[in-house]
């Protein structure tokens, strides 16, 4: 075997864990360190090894590097805006060992405005072409909902710019600002525009007051569902396939949505091409043992509604609101891995502070 092994090369065991990624990257530390120093050989002998492994822990983990000064490499993990990924880069990076020579950083960190400026599809954006207002709506004061005007804006290109302003935002604010305090966002050009616009240097002390009068207004709000009633629904679809749900009328009616504003839906498909679409007793029992092992891992006291459950043709929904999106996005995870090859689960979460998403729930 180590004969055969000098011949074809050993092949390094697969990542399991996160000391896994970090004993492996402590072997070629210094190496590393050499290439991104030279600046030479930099895709080969560093980012397309390092990517592969990083796959191994998590899918959907990038990374930008450079040096942050003349003795110190900087390696920034980063989840691309993708909220979903942000738990597993904080606990890789919060397991990273001290190294000589690295700074190792848990998504983009905020920068002075007066050194961004990013080039991007052949559009620039910088402090001087950049402003905003802030939407405000009656009937949702706690959202935080923004127009961005840009100089140079042309519609056909709304979909690069968005995401120009975006890469910019990151950098500015730093990614986990960018990706969790703003609730809605939209480009625009300066034709037009009847509202007072505001520096865009402007716009992190106004998102800062902005989180801090939330905080203020929710910190240790909770929802006790012991005792809450819970309602049935049934509807036919437009195709004639049924729907029904057991949704938690009472939580729907509480008016502190907003401290909750993390919508997370986990979604998981079945065959019901047998029974009109919906479950069999035996794939019936699985997906409640499958919501069984969820909901005491997200407590109501810990900041998690389960508000009900969903099931329509070949799929059911679990829902919930959250007070913070990493704990959900962590447990589905391991849902996710642990029924693979049983059930092709899926989960989103995003910001939907009114929770308009189960406004057909909502009592009338």
């Amino acid at each position: 075997m180590g004969f055969l092994d000098k011949i074809l090369g050993k092949k390094e065991a697969t990542i399991q864990s996160n000391n896994d990624f970090w004993n492996w990257f402590l072997k070629h530390e210094k190496e590393f360190f050499k290439i991104v120093k030279s600046a030479q050989n930099i895709h080969e002998g560093f980012f397309d090894k390092l990517a592969p492994k990083l796959d191994e822990i998590h899918d959907g983990i990038y990374f930008v590097t450079g040096m942050f000064n003349e003795n110190t490499v900087e390696l920034i993990l980063t989840p691309d805006g993708a909220i979903r990924n942000i738990y597993a880069i904080e606990e890789l990076v919060n397991a990273a060992p001290s190294m000589e020579g690295w700074k190792i950083t848990a998504l983009k960190p905020s920068s002075d405005i007066q050194n961004i400026g990013v080039d991007y599809e052949g559009f620039k954006f910088n402090k001087d072409n950049l402003k905003f207002y802030p939407n405000i709506h009656d009937g949702y004061p706690d959202e935080i909902d923004l127009t961005v005007v840009y100089d140079d804006f042309v519609e056909e290109k709304r979909s690069i710019l968005t995401n120009g302003v975006y890469i910019f935002l990151d950098n500015y604010l730093g990614e986990l600002h960018s990706v969790t305090l703003i609730d809605n966002m939209k480009i625009v050009g300066s034709n037009g525009i009847s509202e007072e616009l505001i520096p865009i240097e402007k716009l992190k002390d106004y998102l800062i007051w902005r989180e801090k009068e939330f905080v203020e207004k929710y910190d240790g709000t909770r929802h006790n569902t012991e005792n809450d009633n819970y309602s049935s629904f049934e509807a036919t679809t437009k195709d004639g396939g049924l729907v029904i749900a057991i949704i938690n009328s009472d939580v729907l009616r509480w008016d502190k949505k907003a401290s909750h504003p993390w919508v997370f839906i986990i979604t998981i498909p079945f065959d019901g091409s047998n029974n009109n679409g919906m479950p069999d007793k035996e794939t019936y029992q699985l997906l409640n043992d499958i919501e069984d092992e969820i909901v005491p891992n997200l407590k109501d006291v810990e900041g998690y509604l389960n508000i009900g459950r969903e099931t329509s043709t070949n799929k059911r929904e679990i829902f919930f609101a959250c007070k913070d999106f990493r704990k959900p996005t962590k447990v589905a995870d391991e849902i996710v891995k642990k029924y693979n090859g049983t059930f092709d689960i899926s989960y989103e979460i995003y910001k939907d502070k009114y929770w308009r998403t189960f406004r057909a729930y909502e009592p009338r």
